[in-house]
């Protein structure tokens, strides 16, 4: 037997495998770590989760409006600060829905009041860490406990926001969200929190209910365990279609914000106008107003 030719096929052979290892963890990259991802969650006030790449990209600039401009949601507003406030002293809060009318203000609300309390609570403590927004998206709901255990360690306190949450036929995404909301046997870290808008008031489609009624043996608890998500969230805020004279009110806090030379009699003709062309009348609605009214007068 050649000693040589032997040694030669070892080495070869070692070599071979070591590339695979190498491909093999390009492949599939180690779980992110909390050192690994200390920047972003020692400097940033808003982060994405991307869960494929295991990974926090901080937000320079959260695309917010002023909670001074937001009308026709006083209750809302007070309700969500108070709650947000609370978790950014430590104190006891609840998880927070926001559901209803579409265009009304819910995700304006939830990071209008981020960005509020950080700068309340900077003015109060200059040695404050603010809190940081984390968006989550709705396909990735599976993907929280792995997003949790990187968060719990943490020394900062983290909003986790899920922005249009629903729940369609065949999805079962919802039960992994009930058992986060509920924390399971190691309860949900003291350092998080959950912020979700929705359009539905249960998030669970009635198609949904129904469907999985027919095949029940007991309908009525099929029922119970798809509405029974809703009851995770502590904190319940309605918005609600937008009435005239509110519509109008948001138009011309905008208008002011922005120090448009326009009258008042001409603004609202426009606005009006512009709502019936639309069909509808929201925040949203009287935003996109703006917008064009602010062009069509810079044109001018």
């Amino acid at each position: 037997m050649n000693t040589t030719n032997t040694t030669t096929e070892l080495l070869s052979f070692q070599h071979t495998l070591q590339r695979i290892a190498e491909a093999l963890e390009r492949l599939s990259p180690p779980p992110p770590t909390l050192s690994s991802l200390s920047e972003a969650l020692t400097l940033a006030d808003a982060l994405v989760w991307h869960p494929r790449q295991k990974r926090l990209d901080p937000v320079p600039h959260v695309a917010h409006i002023s909670i001074d401009l937001l009308c026709g949601i006083t209750h809302q507003q007070h309700m969500l600060l108070n709650n947000t406030r609370h978790f950014a002293r430590g104190l006891p809060a609840n998880n927070a829905m926001l559901w209803g009318a579409r265009g009304m203000g819910k995700s304006s609300l939830v990071k209008a009041v981020h960005a509020h309390i950080n700068k309340e609570e900077r003015e109060r403590y200059p040695e404050y860490s603010s809190i940081v927004l984390v968006e989550i998206q709705r396909d990735d709901l599976s993907t929280l406990p792995n997003l949790l255990a990187l968060l719990r360690p943490c020394p900062r306190r983290f909003i986790l926001f899920c922005d249009d949450l629903s729940f369609e036929k065949d999805d079962y995404d919802y039960k992994a969200l009930k058992s986060v909301l509920d924390g399971g046997i190691t309860g949900r870290p003291d350092n998080v929190i959950f912020y979700a808008t929705s359009n539905r008031r249960h998030l669970i489609s009635r198609e949904m209910i129904e469907n999985e009624q027919t095949t029940a043996i007991n309908p009525s608890e099929v029922t119970e365990e798809k509405v029974s998500l809703s009851d995770r969230f502590g904190l319940w805020l309605g918005f609600y279609p937008c009435e005239y004279e509110v519509f109008l009110q948001i138009v011309q806090n905008y208008a002011r914000d922005r120090n448009l030379p326009i009258s008042d009699s001409d603004l609202i003709t426009r606005a009006h106008e512009w709502a019936v062309s639309r069909g509808s009348r929201s925040g949203r609605v009287a935003f996109q107003f703006i917008e064009d009214l602010q062009a069509q007068l810079t044109k001018a």
